[in-house]
């Protein structure tokens, strides 16, 4: 078993951000909810535990608490933020509340350089979040640095291996955190960082064909990153035991189908059933404009042409899905809202109750950059990889208004030429999303000596972490001329090419 860290997730908007810190640096670790008993993390083995930031005030009744007992285990433990000052009341110190919120970027001086700031600079730049800040350390501890308005800003007890900080280190805004991280992680706890994708695909093929034994699953392949390396990870475990749906429902890129028919069909060998329902899905899509309703119809012609398909395959015991890391602990944490184990991509859930599956989710301890990296191991195209995200109702949701066979081809190929402009960029990877919207009017142009009256096409490139938020990509003039040239020229029917400059938020990604 590889060593691992325990992360109590406090409710803090940075607390996936530690956990992703902690990946990059080839440490496993895992986000728990703050309640977790400290008996389980001696169970399990924990190397340490890290107590994330959170919004509440510890001086409040009722705020999020954890197990005395966590500092008791004997292993190191860190607290961020809200961490340290939960430290810092339960051990005996004093906490008091702030006069002033201190927000933003501060200056952090440094009074003991062991063992969190050694080879650092005696100065530098910390991101502050906070209105409580400890007024007195607990005893046994004492102070690391400070900054102007915060006299602990970090504190430890050298011999019990506690430490608190009161800014961020996992954020981009404190240069030096990630070199924390790693003294935390490396001098303090004797970590390893064993976690590599090639020990994570052994282990898995071993837990799976454990479990699965003889029995076979069924996984509703999409084409997109998760389902894709879903699908050849399970491959590699049980090989023709697992049976793909590829659904075409006629709303994909060009040439999409074909090319998820020929990656898995024919280069993996997978047994791979694909549905060309593209006219079905347009038929019940004609006159349709609500982005909801389009929505629904398709989910519900999906789970349909699905279900036909699973009955024609036979008696199968599994379901598999692409569940990541981040759907486990929004369905699981009480801020998260509705579970979403059931993920919309690949929605699959509301079959019928004679198909009662067992879920099978290998991906469900990933992050996506770690799903992609996992892709690369088992051998699945960079084409499919690095694919971008792209929506479960295809592009009947970049078509705004009514949905018909014409308009679909053209969008496809408005869409392709964004794709291979902006794909040839050097920049590439850093674009989270870019596709074309096939807008609802029409506008006057000039074609030759003709008159023409002809549709507008929205180009959109945004740049993200994880998708809850985004900033409009700068693309090069020279790009964005380009794809505007080529899409008037050589898409027939369009005119007009815009470019999207909006935000998330107050706009969302998709434009339906």
């Amino acid at each position: 078993m590889h060593e691992w860290i325990a992360i109590l997730d406090f409710g803090s908007q940075y607390s996936q951000l530690i956990a992703r810190r902690l990946r990059e640096r080839q440490v496993y670790c895992e986000l728990l909810p703050w309640e977790t008993p400290a008996a389980e993390l001696r169970r399990r083995g924990a190397r340490a535990v890290i107590l994330s930031g959170g919004p509440a005030s510890v001086l409040d009744d009722g705020s999020p608490d954890c197990d005395p007992a966590v500092f008791e285990l004997g292993v190191p433990v860190l607290g961020i933020c809200y961490g340290m000052q939960l430290m810092a009341k339960k051990l005996g110190g004093i906490v008091r509340r702030g006069e002033d919120r201190e927000y933003g970027l501060a200056t952090l001086d440094v009074l003991r350089a062991e063992p969190l700031f050694r080879h650092q600079p005696e100065q530098m730049p910390v991101w502050m979040s906070h209105g409580d800040q400890v007024e007195l350390a607990p005893p046994g501890f004492v102070a690391l640095a400070r900054t102007a308005m915060c006299p602990w800003a970090a504190m430890g007890d050298d011999r019990r291996r506690l430490y608190g900080l009161q800014f961020h280190p996992e954020v981009v805004h404190t240069p030096h955190g990630g070199e924390m991280l790693d003294r935390f992680l490396f001098d303090v706890c004797g970590c390893r960082g064993d976690w590599r994708m090639a020990t994570f695909v052994e282990e898995s093929v071993r837990s799976l064909r454990e479990r699965i034994g003889e029995d076979h699953v069924l996984l509703g392949l999409s084409g997109g990153v998760d389902s894709s390396v879903v699908a050849a990870l399970l491959h590699r475990a049980i090989g023709p035991q697992l049976h793909c749906v590829f659904v075409d429902n006629g709303l994909l890129r060009y040439k999409e189908a074909e090319q998820v028919e020929d990656c898995f069909g024919r280069a993996f060998g997978i047994d791979l059933r694909v549905v060309r329902a593209g006219p079905l899905f347009l038929e019940r899509l004609r006159g349709v404009e609500d982005p909801e309703e389009k929505r629904r119809i398709i989910g519900r012609t999906f789970i349909e042409v699905f279900t036909e398909a699973a009955r024609a395959i036979g008696p199968i015991r599994f379901l598999a899905q692409g569940t990541l890391y981040p759907d486990v602990i929004e369905s699981r944490h009480p801020r998260g809202g509705p579970s979403a184990t059931i993920k919309s991509h690949h929605n699959v859930g509301g079959l019928p109750p004679d198909l009662k599956f067992e879920l099978v989710e290998p991906l469900r301890e990933l992050f996506k950059d770690e799903v992609r990296a996992l892709g690369r191991e088992l051998g699945l195209p960079e084409a499919i990889v690095s694919r971008q995200p792209f929506p479960g109702p295809g592009l009947a949701v970049r078509i705004l208004g009514e949905v018909t066979a014409e308009r679909v081809a053209t969008l496809q190929q408005a869409d392709l030429r964004v794709q291979e402009e902006v794909r040839a960029l050097p920049s590439w990877a850093e674009i989270w999303q870019s596709f074309a919207v096939l807008l609802p009017v029409r506008t006057v142009g000039v074609m030759g000596d003709e008159r023409t009256y002809e549709h507008v096409v929205a180009v959109r490139a945004v740049s993200s972490l994880d998708g809850m938020t985004a900033d409009w990509y700068r693309l090069p003039y020279e790009t964005l001329d380009r794809i505007a040239r080529r899409i008037i020229n050589e898409v027939r029917g369009v005119n007009r090419v815009v470019y999207d400059l909006s935000s998330k938020p107050p706009s969302t990604i998709e434009w339906e």
